[in-house]
């Protein structure tokens, strides 16, 4: 990621989120050392519900329950600057939410510690990567071959 290049909050989230919670926290409480923090809207933690709509009688019901935690926060920095970043994340960990609006702070207005947050992104993405490889080896020992099926030559009638 170079100085002038965001990504945006739909990729450099979730491959923050992907890295240790201690390690992102403590990189956010690192970097914003000094600055003044405003909450927008505070940190918090809890369960969201999925809903969804029956097909036939269009009634809406929930399908279940998932963890969550949000934050949204205004930076300012000792010489005035001022950054906004806000995070959701599908863990029950509000200091992780606001660690990542902390580093969507930094990395989207190019503050000071950006580059160390691009790293943190860099190595959020490998380990997403790895992941991804990781279901698609368990995926293709499921792959059944039903050309074999085709060939017995058997008829059925």
């Amino acid at each position: 990621m170079d100085k002038h290049h965001y990504e945006g909050r739909s990729v450099c989230l979730p491959a923050l989120a992907s890295l240790p919670a201690a390690e992102v926290i403590a990189l956010a409480q690192r970097l914003a050392q000094g600055w003044q923090r405003r909450y927008l809207a505070l940190p918090e933690q809890g369960l969201g519900m999925l809903q969804l709509q029956e097909s036939t009688l269009h009634q809406a019901f929930y399908l279940g329950e998932f963890p969550v935690a949000r934050a949204w926060v205004e930076l300012t920095l000792p010489d005035g600057i001022q950054a906004q970043g806000a995070a959701h994340v599908m863990q029950d960990n509000a200091e992780l939410a606001e660690a990542l609006a902390i580093c969507d702070a930094i990395l989207s207005a190019q503050l000071p510690g950006a580059e160390a947050v691009a790293k943190a992104v860099a190595q959020g993405q490998a380990v997403r990567a790895q992941v991804q490889a990781n279901r698609k080896v368990m995926l293709a020992k499921t792959h059944v071959n039903f050309s074999l099926l085709e060939t017995t030559g058997g008829n059925d009638d």
